[in-house]
């Protein structure tokens, strides 16, 4: 049996057919992404397997949200980290009481999905219930056809945007009743912050990555064929993270540190982290939001295609040179500010991060290192290695490799119901 693993990104689709349950890569191939109906790329990139497809997709810039929380050190922080295990792009945070203004800026961030916490379980109350009235007062009660009109702004949310609610528990019922009334499509989850210095984004993702399939892959955004629909199972950042995370286990089974991994794209730049359990103990906890295991940001300035000008700008700003034309340039670039950049957000997690301490493995993926030449790419490591800005602290004396066949977000898709091909997958980028 084997499974066709395909990655709809924005300029390729990359499929990867893997045999299971043993992991086998038996074969992959790319075809260009097709703008109005990815579905074309699909076909043409596992024209003549006999396989399954799974897939999941980044293209169109993947999921946009926004967050809408209580207070932002507490949680909008949470539920903006939860977002990002989602593997959403988080386009919008904004804490406290919505007025006019708020609306407006929301509105113009035009997210695909409002994610809306606020409030331990059983305390605080009364800011997620003005905020869930506030989206409420400005749906649309025509029916699904109309804006989402903004009182007070001149910002106009598009039709229906869907709520994923994950505040105090005790007025969950509540607000979902208000936002419903309405005509919000809302999801109920579970709280994200549960209580002081407790995490919990599980219950979000689910729900934030359901939305994902409801709203943005089953609707004609990204194709009008219903198969679309049948093979999509993730956004494309969180099949990585899957992935990720389950090399990380591999990685924990032989009793060594955990797993950084850098995705150079042509738009954005995402730094996944999974550090070692014993480092992550270790580690100051912050007071207020606790630590995930499992960590992603993403850079939306830093591609080396669609955002290369705005690369420039940051690498200029972070003190580096700016980068010409060549792609591995661009991509030297970006890695090394994504890491600076990552690292200042693993800051606020104490020791024990993403440091050579909790690391003990880099993969770099990415269509400029997975096609660049080897010894260009190893000189590319070295000068990353080397830089004192804080990414050298993360490279710089630990194993490299490069995701060469694009096997990440394939075990990602995997890993759930295939975890053994998962891990004969992930087992090829193992340092031999």
């Amino acid at each position: 049996m084997a499974v066709a693993c395909v990655d709809i990104g924005s300029t390729w689709t990359k499929a990867a057919l893997v045999e299971v349950p043993t992991g086998r890569l038996l074969a992959t191939r790319q075809a260009p992404t097709t703008p109005g109906d990815v579905v074309t790329g699909v076909l043409a990139a596992t024209d003549g397997w006999d396989a399954e497809v799974r897939a999941c997709s980044s293209a169109g810039g993947g999921l946009r949200l926004a967050v809408v929380g209580y207070e932002e050190l507490i949680s909008a922080e949470a539920g903006h980290r939860a977002a990002l295990s989602a593997g959403a792009r988080v386009v919008h945070v904004v804490a406290g009481r919505l007025d006019g203004a708020a609306l407006a800026a929301l509105a113009a961030a035009e997210p695909d999905v409002v994610l809306l916490v606020g409030g331990t379980d059983g305390g605080e109350a009364g800011v997620l219930r003005h905020n869930a009235h506030a989206l409420a007062s400005s749906a649309p009660l025509q029916g699904p056809s109309a804006s989402l009109r903004v009182p007070g702004g001149s910002g106009v949310l598009r039709p229906s945007v869907p709520v994923v609610l994950a505040g105090n528990a005790a007025v969950r019922d509540e607000v979902a009743a208000v936002l419903g009334a309405a005509g919000v499509p809302v999801s109920p989850a579970e709280n994200v912050l549960p209580d002081i210095g407790q995490l919990a984004p599980e219950s979000a993702r689910a729900a934030i990555r359901a939305v994902f399939l409801t709203h943005v892959i089953g609707g004609d955004r990204l194709s009008a064929d219903p198969r679309l629909r049948q093979w999509v199972r993730s956004v494309t950042p969180d099949a990585v993270l899957d992935g990720v995370a389950a090399l990380a286990d591999l990685r924990l089974a032989a009793e060594v540190p955990g797993v950084v991994v850098l995705d150079v794209g042509g738009a954005t730049t995402d730094v996944y982290c999974v550090p070692a359990v014993d480092a992550e103990q270790a580690g100051l906890r912050r007071a207020a939001v606790g630590v995930p295991s499992r960590r992603r940001t993403v850079e939306g300035d830093l591609g080396v295609h669609a955002s290369a000008d705005a690369l420039r700008a940051a690498a200029v700003a972070e003190g580096l040179p700016a980068p010409g034309d060549a792609p591995l340039a661009l991509g030297e670039a970006a890695a090394v500010v994504a890491l600076r950049r990552h690292l200042r957000a693993e800051a606020a997690y104490g020791p024990g991060g993403a440091s050579a301490r909790g690391v003990g493995l880099v993969v770099l993926s990415g269509g400029v290192f997975r096609h660049g030449d080897p010894a260009a790419v190893g000189a590319v490591v070295d000068r990353v290695a080397a830089d004192r800005g804080g990414a050298g602290g993360v490279v710089g004396g630990t194993p490299v490799v490069v995701d060469v066949r694009y096997v990440l977000a394939a075990a990602g898709l995997l890993a759930a119901d295939h975890p053994a091909a998962a891990t004969g997958l992930l087992a090829t980028l193992l340092p031999r």
